[in-house]
């Protein structure tokens, strides 16, 4: 037993109601467990109890032990004067020691649930609850997908608030930070992040009419322009960049691009030559976002393929054979999900704009749904993964829920606890 398991057992009722009596013989009958309290003070506020036909009103405490009272501190804290109630597992103090009604329920507790909370805390499957999550009802899935996407959405809204603040709230300047962090993917995010950050927004609008301009200053801010060159378009960029250097002082990252084990068209050069494009073709990229009306329009944006050189090439001095490097589908769905909506969720719930923070939401729902390791899991469990929405949310439910064994703070795994209980009511 712990604790919080004890609380979740008291917030849905799940023990047997019939002819309860406090631990010195009164009898007591629960009329509201009070709401559960995550914060400081006792674990559950504006209860209601009946003891010999007398209603109480107040605070309601919960502990393993009787005795926890005393050796949490409670005795002394002016946040515990008005509980009315103390239920405990297991009562381990003399009567004398009482200060209010106490409440045991060790023996009132299915042993199933028990049980199985045992099982889901010491197994190791995918997720605990992985042989009865699809047996959940379709509208309780349906509105925990929700709350996990608004979930995934406030946690990165919050990464991207410190960014913001960082730059007295620039919202063109973070957007070109993030954006230029999800051109990197995984393996690259950090570097080009780091590149990012090494040239101001105000330095890309100067430039940005010229689209070699942009490319110097990109690929020599990470490091890709100190070979000797043969052919003259990196010969003309590195010179390019000397100059831009020099002009503005500019001081280059210290992290790698890496180019192993990756397919060509996710070569960092591939990604900083379409980024700089992004850039040539939008120079205030946010502010088209802001005023996007469709999924449609917000693809045309991030439809661009790179500069000419990059139709034969891979990688500077290496030629190949003709292939435009235009952004792909997979890839705008990728920004669009992980920058765009969240940016744009940022940004509303920064300004309170609910239809923002909504109109992010939508959009997610409107894009293909992710295709990885984890969500190939949920689907072996029969789970419906239709749209991003439904990925993103199991992706959430996963590492924030799964993996940290908060079963009893899930929806779902409530719903199939519950459904197991012979005492859910009364």
């Amino acid at each position: 037993m712990t604790e919080r398991l004890l609380q979740y057992i008291w917030q849905f009722q799940y023990y047997n109601r019939n002819e309860l009596v406090t631990t010195t013989g009164e009898r007591l009958a629960v009329v509201h467990p009070g709401t559960f309290n995550r914060h400081q003070g006792p674990d559950f506020s504006e209860g209601k109890i009946l003891m010999d036909d007398h209603l109480w009103v107040g605070n309601i405490e919960l502990h393993l032990l009787t005795s926890d009272w005393q050796r949490h501190g409670h005795d002394s804290d002016d946040n515990y004067n008005n509980v009315i109630l103390h239920v405990v597992w297991e009562d381990d103090e003399e009567e004398r020691m009482r200060k209010f009604p106490t409440l045991e329920l060790n023996s009132r507790v299915p042993k199933v649930l028990l049980e199985q909370y045992e099982i889901w805390m010491s197994g190791d499957h995918f997720i605990p609850c992985q042989a009865s999550a699809a047996l959940v009802g379709k509208l309780i899935w349906t509105g925990w997908k929700e709350r996990m996407v608004v979930e995934r959405l406030e946690r990165k809204a919050q990464q991207v608030m410190m960014l913001a603040k960082r730059n007295n709230y620039h919202w063109e300047e973070v957007f070109w930070w993030m954006i230029a962090k999800n051109f990197g993917l995984y393996v690259n995010a950090d570097a080009f992040e780091e590149m990012a950050f090494s040239i101001p927004h105000n330095l890309l609008s100067k430039h940005r009419l010229q689209i070699h301009q942009l490319e110097a200053m990109m690929f020599g801010q990470s490091r890709l322009l100190e070979k000797d060159f043969v052919e003259s378009y990196p010969v003309m960029l590195k010179k390019e960049y000397a100059f831009l250097q020099s002009k503005y002082h500019l001081q280059q990252i210290h992290l790698p691009m890496h180019f192993l084990r990756m397919r060509p068209a996710c070569f960092p050069t591939v990604r900083i030559a379409q980024l700089a494009m992004l850039v040539h073709m939008s120079g205030n990229i946010f502010s088209d976002v802001l005023s996007a009306d469709s999924m449609k329009s917000l693809r045309n944006l991030l439809s661009i393929t790179a500069n000419d050189y990059w139709h034969y090439h891979f990688r500077f001095d290496e030629e190949v054979a003709w292939q435009p490097k235009t952004l792909g589908a997979g890839m705008i769905s990728n920004i669009l999900m992980n920058t765009v909506s969240v940016m744009l969720y940022a940004y509303g719930t920064h300004h309170k704009e609910l239809l923002l923070q909504q109109r992010a939401i939508d959009w997610i729902g409107q894009l293909p749904a992710e295709s990885n390791s984890v969500i190939a899991k949920f689907r072996e469990m029969e789970l419906p993964v239709k749209t991003a929405f439904d990925s993103q949310a199991l992706i959430e439910l996963k590492s924030q829920y799964c993996d940290r064994k908060r079963c009893l703070d899930c929806a779902i795994g409530s719903a199939v606890l519950s459904n197991r209980l012979p005492y859910g009511s009364s």
